[in-house]
């Protein structure tokens, strides 16, 4: 597996919180075309990774990226995780940014990764690019029946990447939410999508079921948060601890920052327009 070798934030701080020759279980929620599965696995070769992407052609790239590296241990469901089983309406995205032709991630295409539960809302302002064109109805299920089928009784991480559907995700996990380790996800401060829920409710939840929020990546609109669940973070040693308060404080800081002036220069863009 050819990867860039420079681990993310979010990937040291599981290496730190993981032996990465442990046989760890994964979930990869919203996988798109399952390139973080894979990356996962090229860090922690011996985990399972279980793939949810309910947009058929994502799931097919899934599938062919197994078969080319020859993945055994992550299995792809043509599943979107969501608070109850049954079937939705999914919102499907597309298109490309002007004077841009290659996609930085190594992934086949630009659009395909803003689907979602929920109509767009302002994420086409944010991205004027972005088209929804068409919405499909797909299958979904919960989190907890999921691992209940599947004989699963503990996560150690999950990669969660749903366009506003968080907090539908985590209430159909109210049985496992305390078997769950680690959570990375995506959080917004603007309604990027029509009645998602929004940073504050997902903070909500999950400090209300013991997680402890460790990075902070997010600006004035919108950004990455990394949770840990309270009793598996005292169940670590003194010098681990002291390396997750570091980066809790580094990244508290710098979004911080990058509210303040993301806010100051929204607000200058504004009086800019109006003025004209």
């Amino acid at each position: 597996m050819k990867q860039n070798n420079k681990l993310e934030l979010h990937e040291r701080l599981i290496t730190k919180l993981f032996n990465t020759k442990n046989e760890l279980i994964f979930f990869d929620i919203g996988a798109c075309e399952g390139l973080s599965s894979v990356r996962y696995l090229s860090i922690f070769p011996k985990s399972k990774i279980y793939a949810f992407e309910p947009v058929p052609d994502n799931f097919k790239k899934i599938k062919k990226v197994i078969e080319k590296y020859q993945l055994n241990n992550l299995i792809p469901f043509e599943l979107g995780l969501s608070s109850k089983k049954g079937e939705a309406t999914f919102y499907v995205s597309s298109g490309k940014p002007p004077n841009k032709d290659t996609p930085d991630d190594n992934s086949t295409e630009f659009g395909n990764k803003s689907s979602s539960l929920f109509k767009p809302g302002k994420t086409k302002e944010v991205h004027p690019w972005l088209k929804f064109k068409k919405s499909i109805t797909i299958k979904t299920e919960t989190l907890d029946h999921f691992c209940e089928d599947n004989n699963i009784t503990n996560i150690d991480f999950i990669h969660m990447d749903v366009q506003g559907a968080e907090l539908l995700v985590l209430e159909g996990a109210n049985n496992m939410i305390s078997k769950i380790n680690t959570i990375w996800l995506e959080v917004e401060k603007i309604a990027l999508y029509e009645d998602q829920a929004l940073k504050t409710d997902i903070e909500t939840y999950l400090i209300k079921n013991n997680f402890e929020c460790i990075l902070n990546k997010v600006n004035h609109i919108a950004g990455d948060q990394f949770w840990v669940q309270k009793t598996f973070l005292k169940s670590l040693d003194k010098t681990t601890n002291s390396y997750l308060l570091r980066q809790k404080t580094k990244t508290q800081i710098k979004s911080y920052f990058s509210s303040v002036y993301g806010n100051f220069t929204s607000k200058f863009k504004n009086i800019f327009k109006s003025s004209y």
